[in-house]
């Protein structure tokens, strides 16, 4: 039987994840990694890259399988309902973890029911984005420029009730903007949107724009954490842009279906420490916009606790349903 050690500065020590496989033989066999969201998006992203070095420390192959729709319930949907025996994950949002409860008046599933927590995986911030063709430089520009235009503005996001869709809509209500809500299936989409001027702005996941800033054809006006983003040091907080108490995060996590083995979570939670404390592995998460996180189960599910009256009203605000 696998036992934990104890806490040592907040960190659970946990056994590598080469002892937990020779003491249990897992894996033994590929691992599926649900992902409930579209491929090139954020979440996929950084699954992706947590995939390539999971494969590596377990020794065999880590299979990501997009599964979107429904704000993530049918990937998640498919996580539950999986044979419990270690060889399906599920990559799971916030959305999942802490707001979708209160968008959708009949939930397939729930978190703490259905689900074995693993380990929190990354932490990002929105930003403010607009196509580099608008003739603003700034925040504080941009919501000039939005007040002034005819018939309003129009931001996009990747759906109903993710942290960006919230986002928006509590940006356009705090600032008295007139706005239209386009929801799409995930960045792929909202980006050649914006790049056509069919929308004006997004304050979406960093990740999924951060090589388009980079090559300059999107403008990035501000990040939604508490302080300026590394890789990005000349984009103000929205504090600094002159939007105070706009800190809004996103942040994921690893969950397995509900009766998983204790030996496969244990497992795949020591095999998520060592990769995301390898220096290479958060170098890439940082220019792809997220920082890597591991933390305990117990962690995962008192995160997930403590957001939800935040989130909650949030949807409140926004008037957002996703019946």
């Amino acid at each position: 039987m696998i036992r934990r050690r104890g806490l040592l500065g907040g960190l659970l020590a946990l056994p590598s994840a080469a002892a937990l496989a020779q003491g249990s033989g897992w894996p033994d066999r590929p691992v599926r990694l649900i992902v409930p969201f579209p491929p090139a998006g954020s979440t996929d992203v950084l699954s992706r890259i947590l995939a390539e070095g999971l494969q590596r420390r377990l020794g065999q192959p880590i299979v990501v399988e997009n599964r979107p729709g429904a704000g993530g319930n049918i990937g998640m949907d498919a996580v539950a309902k999986a044979a419990p025996d270690g060889y399906t994950f599920g990559s799971a949002t916030i959305g999942q973890f802490s707001i979708n409860q209160f968008l959708y008046s009949s939930m397939p599933w729930e978190m703490d029911r259905d689900f074995a927590p693993v380990s929190l995986t990354w932490d990002l911030p929105n930003a403010v984005v607009i196509p580099a063709q608008l003739p603003v430089r700034d925040l504080a520009g941009f919501i000039a420029w939005a007040k002034a235009k005819r018939g309003g503005i129009s931001f996009g996001s990747p759906g109903v009730g993710t942290t960006p869709h919230l986002s928006g809509e509590i940006f356009r209500s705090r600032l008295g903007l007139e706005a239209q809500h386009v929801p799409f299936r995930g960045a792929a989409q909202t980006i050649p949107a914006m790049l056509s001027g069919d929308v004006d702005v997004a304050i979406d996941n960093l990740p999924s724009y951060a090589s388009i800033i980079q090559a300059g054809q999107l403008r990035a006006l501000a990040v939604t954490s508490a302080t300026r983003w590394p890789t990005m040091p000349d984009v103000p907080t929205m504090a600094e842009a002159g939007v105070p108490d706009f800190v809004i995060t996103s942040w994921g996590g690893f969950v397995a279906p509900k009766g998983t083995p204790r030996a496969a979570v244990e497992g795949m939670n020591a095999a998520l420490r060592a990769v995301t404390q390898d220096e290479a592995v958060q170098q890439r998460f940082l220019q792809a916009g997220a920082k890597a996180l591991w933390s305990t189960p117990e962690a995962l599910t008192e995160r997930s606790h403590k957001e939800r009256p935040m989130w909650q009203e949030a949807v409140r605000i926004s008037g957002a349903r996703a019946d």
